[in-house]
């Protein structure tokens, strides 16, 4: 019998994802006979006819706005020359996981064994259906001028011959921040290009659309100095002619400010850096060998700023760092053409985040502790994943104000989080978070303030608006970490050091005494224990001279969170605390609890954790699905703890009527609805699985979560203190500084709210 398809089906099958939002787990099934038919014949024909009467409707049945062609001909690859189509194959290739990697974008390669330039733009111009965009690669000049040129003027779509102008974003970027760190302004500057290929002529460009004067620029190439008297000069090269008395490199680096080469190896001495002007920029960019090598040139003068294409020297000018990102913003507004507007605002999004403090991970990365903006920093790192949220938004809003997108962007803060989706980051959850935190914020004292990791999570705190930091610790360690990292603005930041504040110290170990004379402590001990910083800084909380107490990147949890229960304790109406940890990956956001606190809760204490935890999920926005996890689903088998969860979600229904709670129910039952549906429908997850776990015990719960952060490819956020009668939370040992400044937005969002959050 013949299958019976809905052309609302089909259509909904090849539906892609609506602009601006990304499916980043596979829905396009292919189990059974329906979904083929749908897939294909007879279904697809229903998205052929609805795009054969509206051509724009190819965006929305297939996959055209997230295609990438990178063509090339062969005859310019890397250093190596005219290598043919078929050599060129595996940069082509290469190219394609780097869209994919660092920007979500697919791609085909494409080959082709054609030399003539009119030919070779009528064969690109005829896959304009195919693609979204086009990125030409290693294609030789004069030739390649021509064809990008001819391209744009023929394609509705965007095209970029990534030799010229990722070169010359990449390298104008550097060279704003050069500029910045020598003094000099860029009308004023002289520069010398070694080189006369698509990219020197393409970066040269971009130079003058910053402002550099063309009278200032002396271009050379394998002759010598470009003159407007050379005879047979070509017209791409006689735009750059100059009418100066000179013939040869060396004559034009006498003075010189600049000099970028896009040339050969090895070409230039010692000798030739100290012609150049005080202050030079040297961006000896040929690879695999540098116009001059780098030790070279840096042991020939102290002054000198420099940059190569390697990545084993301080500041490579690599193409990776533009390419992706710029064609993301270009697909995401559907934008007709990358123009100039878009390369400059690549340009100067690049030179910005250079300047701002750099993420742990990518310190760990490439193996320092210490990168900051300076004359061995002057654009990011290529594996900086800021690098999507900083370029793609600029240029999608460059190419909405030019003019060229064809749809618009409006919730900006709602795109940055999708990109980061794309790369597979979700920060959804702690963007709403520290969007709340950043309304109001509030003092945060850290408790572990002389150490580099938690300085920089401080300062970005600081400068995010966040929180108020206090620091607490040695003065002048503090002070010399500061500097050290070039944290500047964390002076003005409150520094206490516990050990010299005797009168603080006395009055609030006279506090503590009051709450633990019954326990065995006596006035001394108490005064001496506020000379911890873990007791002084709950005790600054307690005492409202701070809001909350982050602390635990260096310390056990144990020796973290005593101090803390002793001084401030548990809210009124609680029992006890709990440890929970947010757990995300391409499935979506888990809560689990008890992680990190309760080693055998009773049936009683686990009906305390649920309500806390429950509360703690609602804190994040979002409806608690709780499950009590188990080895039996139900009864379905005997023993304490099938027992023990049974009788806390009995309690707990008792107790909270309204909260979605199940149990006992073992782990993989509760995230499938499916299975509970076919096997028991009277669940209460039965419609959308749980979103929030607790566990029978510590053991448990602790092992969860660290084999899905270690072997799950989960992102985890934790532990997050329930339960405690001000807001103080743990960090958890070796913390990154993301992890850091998580937590405190979501201590400062807790002292926002901690009159209300528990009922």
């Amino acid at each position: 019998m013949a299958l019976k398809i809905r052309r609302e089906d089909a259509l909904n099958y090849h539906q892609q994802d609506k602009p601006g939002k990304i499916e980043v787990v596979p829905t396009k099934a292919l189990g059974s006979q329906l979904d083929l038919a749908l897939a294909y014949s007879p279904g697809v024909a229903e998205p052929c006819k609805d795009i054969a009467e509206n051509k724009d409707d190819v965006y929305k049945y297939t996959a055209k706005g997230n295609l990438v062609g990178v063509i090339s001909n062969g005859t310019a690859v890397l250093g190596l020359g005219n290598i043919g189509p078929d050599a060129s194959k595996p940069v082509m290739e290469g190219k394609g996981v780097l869209f994919k990697k660092f920007a979500g974008i697919d791609v085909f390669d494409i080959e082709i064994d054609c030399e003539d330039q009119e030919e070779l733009v009528r064969i690109v111009r005829s896959l304009e259906p195919t693609f979204g965009g086009i990125n030409l690669e290693d294609i030789k000049a004069p030739e390649s001028f021509y064809v990008e040129e001819e391209l744009k003027k023929q394609m509705g779509i965007p095209v970029m011959h990534d030799d010229q102008h990722g070169t010359a974003i990449i390298s104008s970027a550097a060279l704003l921040n050069a500029l910045e760190l020598n003094g000099k302004k860029i009308e004023d500057v002289t520069c010398v290009v070694s080189g006369a290929g698509a990219s020197a002529i393409a970066c040269t460009k971009l130079y003058l659309s910053l402002g550099m004067r063309r009278e200032n620029i002396v271009m050379c190439d394998s002759k010598g100095v470009i003159r407007k008297d050379r005879e047979k000069l070509d017209a791409v090269k006689a735009q750059f002619a100059t009418d100066r008395d000179l013939n040869t490199l060396q004559e034009a680096l006498e003075g010189a400010d600049i000099f970028l080469g896009l040339s050969t190896g090895n070409i230039l001495g010692s000798e030739d850096m100290k012609r150049m002007a005080d202050e030079p920029i040297v961006f000896a960019l040929a690879n695999p060998d540098p116009e001059i090598p780098y030790d070279e040139a840096m042991a020939s003068r102290d002054d000198i700023i420099m940059a190569t294409g390697r990545s084993d020297h301080p500041n490579q000018v690599n193409n990776v760092l533009g390419f992706p990102y710029i064609f993301r913003g270009a697909l995401d507004v559907r934008a007709s053409a990358i123009n100039e507007d878009m390369k400059l605002a690549a340009v100067y999004a690049l030179a910005t985040l250079a300047k701002e403090p750099v993420p742990e991970l990518v310190n760990k990365a490439y193996d320092a502790n210490t990168l900051s903006f300076g004359r061995d920093y002057l654009i990011p790192k290529p594996l900086d994943p800021r690098l999507i949220t900083s370029i793609s938004p600029a240029v999608a809003k460059a190419a909405i104000e030019s003019g060229v997108a064809r749809i618009e962007i409006s919730d900006w803060e709602g795109y940055e989080l999708e990109l980061q989706r794309r790369i597979g980051i979700d920060q959804k959850l702690m963007s709403r978070v520290i969007s709340r935190a950043k309304k109001n914020p509030r003092r945060v004292v850290f408790a572990e303030a002389d150490n580099q990791k938690i300085l920089k999570a401080a300062l970005i705190v600081l400068e995010e608006k966040i929180g108020q930091p206090i620091l607490l610790g040695n003065k002048e360690r503090i002070t010399t970490i500061i500097e050290e990292n070039q944290l500047d603005n964390l002076k003005d930041c409150p520094i206490i050091d516990p050990r010299q504040e005797e009168e603080k110290t006395a009055e609030y170990g006279q506090v503590l005494y009051e709450k633990r004379k019954r326990k065995g402590v006596t006035p001394y001990e108490a005064t001496k224990l506020m000379r911890d910083r873990n007791y002084f800084g709950a005790m600054m909380v307690e005492m409202g001279e701070a809001d909350a107490l982050i602390s635990g990147l260096t310390k056990d949890y144990p020796k973290t969170i005593t101090p803390a229960l002793q001084v401030i304790g548990v809210r009124p109406g609680a029992d006890r605390v709990a440890g929970m940890y947010i757990l995300s990956n391409n499935r979506g956001t888990w809560f689990f609890s008890d992680t990190t606190l309760n080693v055998t809760p009773t049936a009683d204490q686990l009906v305390d954790i649920i309500g806390s935890t429950a509360e703690g999920v609602r804190f994040f926005g979002l409806e608690p699905r709780v499950a009590v996890l188990s080895y039996s689903n139900f009864g379905s088998s005997k023993g304490e703890v099938p027992a023990k969860t049974a009788e806390a979600v009995r309690k707990a229904h008792e107790k909270w009527p309204d909260l979605v709670v199940e149990g006992d129910i073992q782990a993989n039952i509760a995230l499938n609805p499916q299975l509970q549906q076919e096997n028991y429908p009277f669940s209460a997850l039965a419609k959308e699985g749980a979103n929030t776990l607790i566990f029978p015990d510590l053991a448990s719960g602790n092992i969860a979560y660290k084999l899905l952060m270690e072997m799950g490819g989960a992102e985890g956020i934790g532990p997050v203190l329930l339960g405690m009668n001000k807001p103080v939370h743990i960090l958890q040992l070796g913390s990154s500084i993301r992890e850091i400044v998580n937590m405190v937005a979501i201590a400062v969002v807790d002292a926002q709210t901690q009159d209300t959050r528990y009922k």
